[in-house]
This record gives C-alpha cells, structure tokens and sequence, in this order.
C-alpha cells in the first residue's frame, strides 16, 4: 500500500485528486503530439498507451458482450461443448502469449469466444419446451412459485407437475397464468386449475424486443390466463428449498404491504411498495406513463440506484452511531465493519425484491463497490464497472440484450468516468475562487447532480429510443427535483418503516413516504405536461444501436485523442438511425392486423381482431402519436364482410381476405393479400397466408423496384429454441373432462382486463 501514501501525499501537495490512468501515463504516449511525428506514428504511440499495463481490463467484459451478442444473432443454435473447447483453446493461447506484443489481441479474442460459450452452455443448461400453439382448456397441477399483483389482473408463475390434455402434449415446466384480481394463489401452495395457454408473445415487428426469448430465460414455456376456479390440493411431494424461500419472501412482502397499505393509498401504496419489495405492477397506467416520459421512470424498478441508496444510508448510519464511541474509532476499522454493514443490506434487500436479473445486477455493483472498501482499494473505479460487468453476463448472459442491463451499465460508464475524469477537473483545485465561491452556496452539489443526470441521460438515451422509441426531453429537469426528495426522504423512510414494523412505530415513516412520493408524482406529471415533453423517435436497426453503443464505450474507456473517434461513432450511428427507411407494410402473425403506409407517410390499419396492442406498438415504433382508435388510420380504407383494401402509397392496392368468395376480385386488382385462406394458385398477386405467417412470424415489406422485400420475425433458416415451431402441435387441442367439486371464487379475468403478453 506504498503506492496508495504515495498518491495521497501528491493528492495533497496538489490539490487535485488522482485519475485514472495516471496523468504521466498518458502524458508520455503522447509525447510524439509535441514533434513533426506523422498521424501514423501518434496514432501507433495513442493504441500503445490505451493497450499498456492495467489497461485492458475494462475492455475484456466489452469482448466477453460482443461474443454473447454474436451468439444471440447467430441463425442457428451452435453446439455448446464445440464452443466451450473453442473457447479453452483461445485462452490457452493467450495465456501462452502472455508476453508477446499480440497479447492484447489474443486476450480480447479469447473473451469473445468465451462470451458466446457461456451463452451457448447456459441455453443448453436451461433448455426447455416452449409452446408452438395455443391449447385450450388444458388441466394443470403445480407449485405457485411467484405471484405479482397489478393494475387490473393478478398473475403467477406455476412450475407444472402435471399436465393433462385431449390429445398429449408436450411437457412443460413453467407457464405464467392471469388471474382474475385478488383470486391468484399463495407461493409454495400446490394447486390444480384449468388454463388456455399460448405461446410466449413474439416480436411485435421484425428486429424489436424478443418477448419469447426473455421467457425463455426464465424458464417459462406458455402464458395464458386461468379458466375457472383454482383449487389448492394436497402436494404429492414437498416443494423443496428454495420454494419454502420464495414463499417466506412473498409472505414478508405482503406483509409489508399491507403496513404500507393501512396508512397510505392509492399510486402513492403502489409506488412505495415498488420501492420496497421490487412489485410494481400496481401503479396505475396515468402515472406509470407519466414516470416514463418524465425520464423518471428509472425510479419504480429497483436498479443500481436503489442499492446505492440502501447501502448508502445503511453505511453512514452505521459509521456514524461507531463514531460515537471513541474507543471503537481508535481500536478497529469502523470504516470496514460499516461497509460490511452495509452489504448484508443490500443482500436482504436482493432478497426481499425478488433477486429478479435486473436486481441481481445492480448488487453485484455494490458489493463490488463495498468490498473494495473493505480491502482499502478505491471503490469507484473502471476496474469495479468491468468486474460487476462480468460477474453478471458469466451468471445471466441473456442480460446484455435486455434493456435495463444495458441502460444501467451506460448511465454507470458515464457516471464513473465522470467521477474520474470530470470531477477532478471541475472540483478539486481549493484555490480557485470560483469554485469555492458555488460551494459555499451549495453550487457543487447542485452541478454534479445536474451533470450526472446529464450524463446519465445522454448515455441511456440510444437504449430507450431503440427499445421505447421515445427519448425524454426534459429528463434533466425532473431529476434534478424528484430525486434529491427520492435519495433524501422516500428511501431512508422507506427502510425505517421495515426496521420500526416489528416494534409497531413504522406508520410515521409510510406517511413521510407518502408526502415524497406525492412530490415525486406531482414532478412527473407536471414534466410530462410540458410541450414536446415526448420525444418520439422511429424505430432504426441493431447495427446504429451497436455502432452507438461501440461509441459510448470509446468515450468512456480511452484516454488519448483516440477517445473521440467515439463521438464520431455516435454521429454517424445518429445519421444512420434518422436515415433508416420505414417499412411500406406491416402484418401480424396472426394475420388480423394489417398496417399500410398510405401517400402521407403514415400507416392505414385494416383489423378483424380486438387487439389493440399490437398496433399500439406500430405506431409508437412509427414515430406516429396517434392512437389506435384516431378515426385518421383507417382514412381510405374500405371494408366489408368479404375483407379490406387499402391503397398504398406508390398508388397499389393492398387487401385483407376474410373469404375465400373474395379472391376474384383481389386477385385481380390488389398487389398484396393477407388471408387466412388458401389463395388460388393462379392469383397474380403476392399472397401472405396463414402457413406463412405461422411459421414466419410478423412480417415487415419494404418497397423494391420489383414489388416487395420481406423481413420476418423468423427467416427462413433461422430457428432458437425460445422461438421453436413445431408443425405436430394442434391447434384445437382440449383437454378431458376432469370432475372435481366446484370452487366458491371464479378465477377466469375478464377479457377487456387482460393484456397482449398474458
């Protein structure tokens, strides 16, 4: 620890704080700036210095993501012991050219293929059914493993011990089931019900969010909703461990609802018990949205931020009652035991969450942050983002393409790189007279709140546009007045409330959860009133989104001139996301809805179908604010009982066939026909029928000089195991008739309460 007096006696004599790397590493790559060296020989002496000691290893979990995100694009599942030798074969290699200048090459190549092993082994691990069809009034028996409450339905996750059907089917060990509100069982509690499952929801358009996938992961084959009574049976076996858990957790979080429940009501109940036990289901739509576009919604899923909180507030109260008593400070590293403190907090409160991926994630952070204080290294570091980074893609892999894993290390690069590289800068030079000048008025608190938003909002903003299609304005301005109210009130009184439940004195602390959580509410809603409050953005493709995402890591992680070939990643990606084309047509899988971009620009719909969430999904994706019920979406369509026709913008005529007595006609004049029918064979148009949205999926068409490119959902030759079709499956499968005695609450959800993904 040498080097560490050392640093601290320069920290001293110059007043600044220390960065990393060390300035006169970088000074001295860059000594050849300051003669007529060529561009070549300072671009050879910047790559030399970023690839020198202690430099590589925030960029091993940059590799370890990029093998896992080839993996997930790959066509075609690979064979998992082929990449796990591939992957023991490169990292021999580099461990035998440990001291040969083409290390850091072999090293970065080896974490690649590592990646894209540990991916291919944890779906090999997990592998499972997953419905192909939908089955009707199937009879199942199973353990209750999780239940989550929401707005207007429950729904709970049933690991399946039985599974009865008219014509067999395929095992399945986990379906998530909607339930009618207030109707869903206890965990751990064996219960047989009967079900209509379908299979998980697929991408709502080619390229978009994989919902299918993200069950996959989960372990989850089938969703649907319940059809009747669900009566709670004698268990043929126990549970085992981890559901004698699960149901002790649920039976703490209830709990800990109902006390928040008995003295607060309303979205203000629902958000704090968010915060507190990770359910967030039961806030209402109005303010859910208006969290959203505030740029506030960060707050009602539990993420890094809440862990910092926790430990945070556990860590300082801790250390502050220690010092309290002279003879502990002088005798033993309080600092240490406060931080140890500090995360056993942070692991109940894993637990007491649900320890869902997302949860999982941000604790590894902070554990990785307080035993680094606990070892007396520096906590805030690129060192402890790519530890955390790898602890979590080893464990959960199918986490790098989930939204909140890749919103949450963005906004944390940013944030540590601000921590060091802008905070020295702007903060640590005691004789200038300015900065002593806005501290002394509270300016420094107030600029590096601003800043972090600031950063945090600009490096997360190409995630949401991507994934949400909207970007949030004015996210700066609602942070910089909730979240001070959320760090300094909600939170703490959120944990004093659980300390004080057994003790009966928690009421006092629900109701100062109450008065910051109503201010929070008021922001996000004042916020999100505010012209041009949404931002919506088009959908563009993976490869901006990639090219963005290369950028912010350049930025984040260089330290010589290199780092802005960063920002001209994130400008080209900017120019290649705004220039992408829109898709002429698009049609659901189900061939119900069908959206045609008319000579304005903007999608027709023609459905015969209540959903409407499908379509909802187009036109945010469209940049198009109109609702699905706006008269203007099906101006110049005209329908009857035969089917629609619509007329595209290139002046063709597009048609859904309802009857197969329509043909004639659309065959004749339409140049595209959605039908669920057998078109006949010499119909001169393009025919999109149910075999091929079966087994292709949602399918976008792009206009071409000869007619129409399709991009589906599921190419032909592509197949995963989360998005498997099996032809053998019947679509009209029953189950048998299974007496039993009939049960006083009926389950089934209303329809009008259900949910697309349900």
């Amino acid at each position: 620890m040498a080097g560490g007096g050392e640093q601290q006696q320069r920290r001293s004599r110059t007043g600044r704080a220390i960065t990393w790397p060390p300035r006169g590493a970088v000074r001295a790559a860059d000594i050849a700036e300051r003669g007529s060296v060529s561009l070549t020989e300072k671009v050879r002496g910047w790559a030399a210095a970023e690839a020198g000691p202690g430099r590589l290893l925030p960029w091993v979990p940059v590799a370890f993501g990029a093998g896992i995100a080839i993996y997930f694009a790959a066509d075609r599942e690979p064979v998992a012991w082929v990449t796990a030798i591939t992957a023991v074969a490169f990292s021999v290699a580099a461990f035998a050219a440990r001291r040969n200048r083409m290390f850091p090459l072999i090293v970065m190549l080896a974490a690649l293929a590592a990646g894209f092993a540990v991916a291919a082994l944890k779906t090999a691990r997990i592998a499972h059914g997953v419905l192909a069809r939908p089955m009707f009034s199937v009879t199942m028996k199973g353990f209750v493993e999780t239940r989550d409450e929401r707005e207007r339905t429950d729904r709970f996750v049933l690991r399946v011990e039985q599974m009865e059907s008219a014509r067999g089917t395929q095992k399945l060990e986990r379906v998530r089931l909607s339930v009618k509100k207030g109707t869903a069982p206890a965990v751990g509690s064996f219960v047989e019900l009967k079900a209509r499952l379908l299979p998980p929801l697929s991408p709502l358009r080619p390229g978009s969010y994989d919902f299918g996938r993200d069950m996959y992961f989960q372990g989850i084959g089938a969703s649907g909703f319940v059809m009747g009574a669900i009566k709670t049976v004698e268990a043929p076996r126990s549970g085992g461990l981890y559901l004698r858990y699960a149901a002790s957790m649920q039976r703490m979080r209830d709990a800990i609802d109902a006390r928040i429940r008995s003295v607060v009501s309303g979205d203000n109940r629902a958000i704090a018990t968010a915060l507190l036990t990770g359910r967030r289901d039961a806030i209402s739509a109005p303010v859910n949205d208006a969290m959203f576009i505030s740029g506030l919604g960060h707050v009602l899923s539990i993420s890094g931020y809440h862990m910092a909180v926790v430990a945070g507030v556990v860590f300082f109260a801790v250390r502050a009652l220690l010092a309290l008593f002279p003879a502990l400070t002088v005798t033993f590293p309080i600092k240490k035991w406060s931080a140890a403190a500090a995360l056993l907090a942070a692991a109940f409160y894993l637990l007491l969450s649900g320890a869902e991926v997302a949860t999982q994630r941000s604790f590894f952070m902070t554990a990785v942050v307080l035993i680094a204080v606990m070892v007396d290294r520096r906590a805030i570091t690129f060192r402890t983002l790519a530890v955390a980074a790898m602890i979590v893609l080893l464990i959960a892999p199918e986490a790098l393409v989930h939204p909140s894993f890749q919103m949450s290390f963005a906004a944390t690069l940013g944030l540590v790189a601000l921590v060091q590289i802008g905070m020295p800068n702007l903060f640590a030079s005691p004789d200038n007279s300015q900065v002593a000048r806005a501290a002394l008025w509270g300016g420094r608190e107030i600029t590096m709140l601003a800043l972090a938003s600031l950063v945090a909002g600009f490096a997360t903003m190409p995630y949401a546009a991507f994934h949400f299609h909207r970007v949030t304005p004015y996210g700066v301005l609602a942070n910089l007045a909730a979240m001070p109210v959320v760090s300094a009130l909600v939170m703490p009184a959120g944990l004093l409330g659980i300390l004080n439940i057994p003790f009966g004195l928690d009421g006092v602390f629900w109701r100062l959860m109450d008065v910051g959580i109503g201010w929070m509410i008021t922001v996000s809603q004042w916020v999100a009133a505010l012209p041009g409050a949404i931002g919506q953005i088009a959908s563009f493709g993976t490869g901006p989104l990639a090219l963005m995402s290369a950028g912010i890591i350049a930025l984040g992680l260089l330290r010589t001139p290199l780092r802005w070939t960063g920002a001209a990643s994130i400008a080209l990606a900017t120019v290649w996301a705004l220039m992408t084309p829109q898709p002429a047509m698009l049609v659901a899988a189900d061939g119900h809805t069908v959206a045609v971009r008319g000579k304005d620009g903007r999608l027709r719909l023609m459905r015969n179908g209540k959903d409407a969430f499908q379509p909802r999904e187009w036109l945010a994706a469209d940049a198009d604010g109109r609702k699905v019920t706006d008269a203007s979406l099906t101006d110049g369509v005209s329908c009857d009982a035969a089917g629609c026709v619509v007329q595209a913008g290139d002046g063709s005529v597009v048609a859904l066939t309802l009857k197969p007595e329509a043909f004639a006609d659309d065959c004749a004049r339409a140049a595209v026909i959605v039908t669920q029918h057998q078109a006949p064979a010499d119909c001169a148009a393009m025919v999109l029928d149910q075999e091929m949205l079966r087994t292709r999926g949602t399918l976008a068409l792009h206009k071409t000089a000869d007619g129409y490119a399709v991009l589906a959902n599921r190419p032909r030759g592509v197949k995963r195991p989360w998005a498997s079709v099996s032809p053998d499956d019947d679509a009209n499968t029953a189950a048998r008739p299974v007496s039993r005695a009939a049960q006083p609450v009926d389950a089934t959800p209303a329809e009008n309460d259900l949910r697309p993904d349900d």
